[in-house]
């Protein structure tokens, strides 16, 4: 059986930079064995799985190298990028997937994903997060991940954590823990509101380079500090990643861009 397949890079317009994600087009879901082992053999930090449904929808499911997952951003992204490749005429786009139904529509040169809220609330700190992540004191809070807040940007960019450790901390369904700190100017003379970097070495990815799904956390956090519904992020990873973030109520719309690497087929 051959399976056309996409590698791309989300949220980037550069090669070699953002997240790459593995997009697979099916008619139908293959086994969940076949797909954990295609997205292991990938090893990439999610591989995407989309089905056209008979409404003109579509089903998608993301799979880490090590389990399924329930709500993916950079894989939606280039999903959607791929439907666009493949001549797809009828947007928005509708993903059906287990963090509900996600709407995607193109916007300029990228496309505008429509996500829900994932707001942060208090929560006892684990004993081991801190310590896994090099730092001494921090505010944390907690959604699917744990939102750590430290005070600058060279804290964020200059985490060197323990993944070993902090694979073992608890975290609970899947999740992982961002590091976050207000914005900075950027290296091309622009300005972002907040910075952060994701680590989920829980689920086989020590470091995420651009994750989208973190967005439905940090943006009302960062909205609530700054007063502005509208925001810019950076990822700090070695790859890289930025976003435009609005807030809108219950829902977090997250635009990105993404780049074609390669495409082919997978034989299974």
């Amino acid at each position: 059986m051959a399976i056309p397949y996409y590698h791309v890079d989300s949220f980037t317009g550069e090669l070699f930079a953002g997240n790459p994600a593995g997009v697979c087009i099916l008619s139908a879901f293959l086994a969940d064995g076949v797909m954990q082992k295609i997205a292991a053999e990938n090893r990439h930090s999610e591989t995407a799985f989309v089905v056209a449904r008979a409404d003109g929808d579509f089903d998608l499911r993301w799979f880490t190298p090590e389990v399924e997952d329930d709500l993916c951003g950079h894989a939606t992204l280039a999903s959607a990028y791929v439907l666009a490749l493949r001549g797809h005429g009828e947007w928005p786009v509708r993903f059906h997937t287990r963090g509900g139904v996600l709407t995607v529509v193109q916007k300029d040169d990228g496309f505008e994903m429509d996500f829900p809220a994932q707001p942060a609330q208090s929560c006892e700190v684990p004993a081991g997060l801190l310590p896994a992540l090099g730092l001494e004191a921090a505010l944390v809070m907690k959604s699917r991940d744990y939102m750590v807040v430290v005070d600058s940007v060279e804290q964020v960019r200059g985490l060197a954590p323990d993944f070993a450790a902090l694979a073992k901390v608890n975290v609970g369904n899947g999740g992982g823990a961002i590091v976050t700190a207000a914005g900075v100017t950027t290296e091309d003379g622009g300005e972002v509101d907040y910075v952060c970097r994701m680590f989920v070495p829980g689920v086989g990815i020590d470091e995420d380079p651009a994750t989208g799904s973190i967005h439905c956390t940090l943006a009302p956090y960062w909205a609530g500090r700054l007063g502005k519904d509208s925001l810019r992020a950076r990822q700090l990873s070695a790859r890289g990643g930025s976003m435009l973030c609005t807030v809108d109520g219950d829902r977090v719309k997250i635009e990105g861009r993404a780049r074609l690497y390669l495409q082919g087929m997978i034989e299974v």
